[in-house]
């Protein structure tokens, strides 16, 4: 199973288009739904990093894999009409297993995983898709009363659509519930970004709105 996982993912990197996996999605109504707006949160990567890949289990010059559980992410960008969109930059971030950011204003005392990039980008191919190998993040305290669920930040943007700003949830987490960020999210949308990670891949798709 963890060699058809990889090269399923291998495949997505190379440009392979997953038909069956458009035709499932596309009979959905709510994959036309936009997508919700969600806070960019504090522990954006900015400007530091370099070539961008959507492999975030490897450093280059290191030999070790992340730390956690390793996952994959896959979905299809698409318009609110529901027509995919080739060339959106999918851009993530999020922290590693021990619930730390890779970000000097992180003042979690959780220790970081040199072995783990945090951050990841590509584009979608000529049917919307996109991927990322990853690894499932840990929960940390954001205040003393609260503790965030493990999450993947997601920046969305093409010229000529509304750039999206979202975050991606697990389901079955039991802090979800208690999440004050997700709690915010309308009801109707909530379940558009809590994805089932059970089989170790989950299928995040996302809408976006043209620029009028």
């Amino acid at each position: 199973m963890q060699d058809l996982k990889r090269r399923k993912f291998l495949q997505w990197g190379l440009g392979s288009v997953g038909g069956a996996l458009i035709l499932k999605n596309a009979s959905a109504a709510s994959v036309c739904s936009q997508t919700a707006e969600q806070a960019k949160g504090p522990f954006y990567p900015g400007e530091n990093n370099i070539n961008p890949v959507n492999d975030l289990t490897r450093v280059d010059g290191r030999s070790r894999a992340a730390q956690g559980q390793v996952i994959y992410v896959q979905g299809i960008v698409r318009d609110l009409s529901c027509t995919p969109i080739e060339g959106v930059n999918v851009d993530i971030w999020q922290a590693c297993a021990s619930g730390k950011y890779n970000h000097a204003g992180d003042p979690n005392p959780a220790p970081l995983d040199p072995d783990f990039r945090y951050w990841g980008e590509t584009f979608s191919n000529a049917a919307g898709e996109y991927s990322f190998k990853t690894i499932l993040p840990g929960a940390y305290p954001a205040s003393d009363a609260w503790d965030r669920p493990p999450h993947i930040h997601f920046r969305i943007a093409k010229l000529g659509y509304k750039e999206l700003i979202t975050q991606m949830y697990f389901e079955g987490e039991p802090l979800n519930d208690k999440d004050l960020i997700l709690r915010q999210v309308p009801e109707r949308m909530r379940d558009n970004v809590i994805v089932d990670f059970t089989t170790g891949t989950g299928n995040f798709d996302i809408s976006i709105e043209k620029v009028v």
